[in-house]
């Protein structure tokens, strides 16, 4: 087995050059085990990097000395807190408004379970990550799509008829934003964040906000948190450090609300907080205080790999849309003039050996498209879209 144990993770450096494929191959995550040796994993959103040092110590301090029990504190919020107001600029977000929660998928759950009831609709726009879908429909709720415009941004036309659809329908409402937006990248703005806000309280739909990838955004890119625009009182939304610093196995989230949502996340039960795992909520506590110049090691090198990613399509196989956003590690293309059908990834896997996001249950839009994953060593993702490119031939 190589040995990754001196790999200096707790400086600065490019997190995406410090494992090889064979010590990535020793993973026992499901990135890593649901295909054969012979394929490149490019799918799940896990990053190919080490643990920032000071997380990884954190949590081996608390396994050290059996700190493993309930959580118990506030920590996790001061620490969103403090990082908003150094990095967006969020200097009222109160930490007596927020509560963790076990992950964001069962956080904007149990937000859309404050402000709904089963039977209720809840406004998504389309393609969005698959469990919108999947985790609405188990809790009863039908999901109504207001699909994202040609160039990826908010279409206010669809949305204000998806609001009035899921109204039509009796009961309550409301709208699951993906901010920043899961597969596609975009980064909505301050000002498509107001207009939101103003469409919500027109038509009396509730807003939760699922700012997983908030922290991701690329330098030079302004990420403005929905709860900061105005008329956002009455919004709800879900982080989590488990995207930026690769903690999905590790989960733990943050619910925040508006202050005219105050009670609502008031309702929210108490044995749900308690489900969060307490070395989770230290780990991501740590990454929020701590883990800083991790972060800005791994963004440029992300913003490498997307320019990479871009060049190598364009060259190798021109026929599929790209359009980099900052928002995210992952990637949305568009294979449709490729001729391999619905399910292009269906073909990359079987074909060129490389594991790929299907499109289709990402929503309306979905057919003939892929999300890829590039947050992994520049070789790995070259050689991704060489096997790719393979496909066609």
């Amino acid at each position: 087995m190589s040995d990754v144990t001196n790999v200096p993770n707790d400086v600065p450096g490019n997190p995406l050059r410090q494992l090889t494929l064979d010590q990535l191959r020793q993973r026992t995550s499901e990135k890593w085990r649901q295909y054969p040796d012979d394929v490149l994993p490019l799918w799940v959103a896990e990053m190919d990097v080490l643990p920032a040092g000071p997380i990884a110590k954190a949590v081996t301090d608390a396994m050290a000395m059996g700190d493993t029990g309930y959580p118990s504190g506030n920590a996790y919020g001061e620490a969103v807190a403090a990082f908003a107001a150094a990095r967006w600029g969020w200097h009222d977000l109160d930490p007596e408004l927020t509560r963790p929660l076990p992950d964001v998928t069962l956080g904007f759950v149990e937000m859309l379970k404050l402000v709904t009831s089963p039977g209720d609709a809840v406004v998504v726009n389309s393609p969005v990550y698959p469990p919108f879908y999947t985790f609405c429909a188990l809790h009863g709720r039908k999901v109504i799509e207001a699909p994202l415009g040609p160039a990826g941004r908010i279409d206010f036309v669809a949305l204000a008829a998806a609001f009035e659809l899921a109204l039509g329908r009796g009961g309550r409402a409301a709208y699951l934003l993906c901010s920043p937006h899961n597969p596609t990248g975009t980064v909505h703005t301050g000002a498509e964040l107001a207009r939101v806000a103003r469409l919500a309280a027109d038509y009396g739909v509730r807003v939760v906000a699922d700012e997983a990838h908030a922290p991701l955004v690329a330098p030079g890119t302004a990420f403005t948190p929905y709860l900061t625009v105005p008329g956002c009182e009455a919004g709800l939304a879900v982080t989590s450090a488990a995207k930026a610093w690769n903690l999905a196995g590790i989960g733990a989230a943050l619910a925040i609300a508006g202050p005219a949502a105050a009670d609502d996340l008031a309702r929210l039960p108490r044995a749900m907080s308690n489900r969060a795992s307490h070395i989770g909520i230290i780990a991501h506590t740590t990454a929020f205080r701590e883990g800083g110049p991790w972060l800005d090691a791994l963004l440029p090198a992300l913003e490498d790999n997307r320019r990479l990613l871009a060049a190598t399509l364009a060259e190798r196989l021109p026929g599929i849309g790209y359009r980099p956003q900052p928002g995210t590690y992952l990637a949305w293309l568009d294979c449709r003039e490729l001729g391999l059908g619905p399910d292009p990834a269906a073909a990359f896997l079987e074909r060129g050996r490389v594991a790929l996001n299907s499109g289709i249950p990402f929503g309306t839009g979905g057919k003939g498209h892929v999300r890829l994953n590039y947050a992994t060593t520049p070789e790995i993702l070259a050689e991704a879209v060489e096997r790719m490119a393979h496909t066609l031939n």
